[in-house]
């Protein structure tokens, strides 16, 4: 009587180590690529809201008598991007603030940063027209040499 082979052999088992190793060395590079083309997709969704929802609060202003544009987009460093008083909403939640890869940060009411894997892109808000920078528009630097091409793919 014959025994019936139900096992693998060490041949096989090696085999089947050596596949999944190249097919994770191909896929690993993929997935990182993937991670920062999310952040960039997100970040360009938050600048879209965030330029929304400067033009909407502007638009109230105007309707209630008042041309300027909102001093500042946020008094509270940690949810950002909910105006300055009771009165306004820019974000009906906000964005809550974090020193890490695809969050925002700020350092005052005009100047917010949002970071893409280890570069942070600083984007300011002008409520007044300063040099080239239009009254109401919250935008980066698409000039400097370390930040430009990432504010770029952020804003274009």
């Amino acid at each position: 009587m014959q025994k019936s082979k139900s096992a693998f052999t060490m041949i096989e088992m090696v085999f089947v180590i050596v596949v999944l190793g190249i097919l994770a060395s191909i896929a690993i590079p993929k997935l990182a690529a993937t991670r920062t083309d999310a952040e960039i997709t997100k970040g360009r969704a938050d600048v879209a809201s965030i330029r929304s929802a400067i033009v909407t609060e502007r638009q109230g202003r105007l309707i209630q008598g008042q041309s300027g544009w909102i001093s500042e987009l946020s008094v509270d460093t940690t949810t950002l991007f909910t105006g300055v008083d009771v009165n306004q909403t820019l974000l009906m939640y906000g964005i809550t603030a974090k020193d890490a890869s695809g969050h925002w940060n700020s350092t005052s009411g005009i100047a917010y940063t949002y970071k893409v894997q280890a570069t942070a892109v600083p984007f300011t808000y002008y409520p007044t027209t300063s040099g080239t920078n239009l009254a109401g528009t919250f935008t980066c630097d698409t000039t400097n040499a370390t930040t430009g091409a990432m504010c770029k793919l952020l804003t274009d």
